[in-house]
């Protein structure tokens, strides 16, 4: 069965039509692509599958792990195993980066019946696990990217991906603003955290993060429309013709 399965769907923004038909299935283990021009509907449907307020469904489903994905809230999809890293990680002045993750963490343990984490063992944790996705520990005492390059705010999205393992991670642009240096670290990253238990739909403009990230399948999104699916290869097609042929 599907981890994640999408039929037909169709969704607004503002009273405007993004996406106009999308099918897409995804198993436990995979990596999938979703690449496009601007303005194509990329970063609509991995909004709408996390549940951000002002993206409705018009038309069609989506079932992940069997359930109805479109009737649950937010927080309910990141309970499921949902997440969800943003192009453009937002600044929370005030909240540091350790204590926003903790929270969350034990708000899943406790949907899990388990018991919360204490500060020192959640430190033991947070330690751990920043040294994985190679982030400072120190910048976990920030305030949520607050001052953080774009490598270290995107490193941030993943060190909160990797404690929280979540089934499906959506990854919207990770490559933007990198640097090369940057870019690896980030897809090295994302090859630690990935395993046979969990799937990622990887959002991306370009090609070159698909060079260390190696999808099972590449999807070409225009105008709404997933309009050709095949191997890695079709990315190199994309990054030596550009999108013209598939509008």
């Amino acid at each position: 069965m599907s981890l994640l399965h999408i039929d037909n769907l169709h969704a607004s923004v503002d009273g405007k039509n993004i996406l106009k038909g999308v099918n897409l299935s995804i198993r436990r283990g995979e990596v999938h692509a979703i690449m496009g021009p601007n303005g194509s509907g990329k970063s609509t449907l991995a909004y709408l599958l996390a549940g951000k307020p002002g993206y409705k469904a018009t038309q069609g489903s989506v079932l992940f792990e069997g359930h109805d994905l479109l009737t649950l809230s937010p927080e309910k999809r990141a309970r499921m195993g949902m997440f969800l890293s943003f192009q453009h990680p937002v600044e929370i002045p005030g909240v540091r980066l350790h204590q926003f993750i903790r929270a969350g963490f034990n708000s899943l343990r406790q949907h899990r019946g388990e018991p919360e984490l204490d500060p020192l063992k959640f430190d033991r944790v947070i330690k751990k696990n920043a040294g994985m996705v190679g982030l400072h520990q120190s910048m976990t005492k920030r305030f949520v990217n607050m001052d953080f390059s774009g490598g270290e705010k995107k490193k941030s999205e993943l060190l909160q991906m990797s404690i929280m393992e979540p089934l499906l991670s959506i990854l919207d642009e990770p490559d933007s603003g990198l640097d090369v240096d940057a870019l690896r670290d980030v897809a090295n990253c994302i090859k630690q955290l990935h395993t046979f238990e969990n799937a990622v739909l990887l959002v991306t403009h370009y090609q070159r993060i698909l060079n260390y990230v190696v999808p099972d399948q590449v999807h070409i999104l225009v105008d709404g429309r997933i309009v050709r699916t095949g191997n890695k290869d079709l990315a190199h097609d994309v990054e030596a013709d550009g999108y013209d042929k598939y509008e």
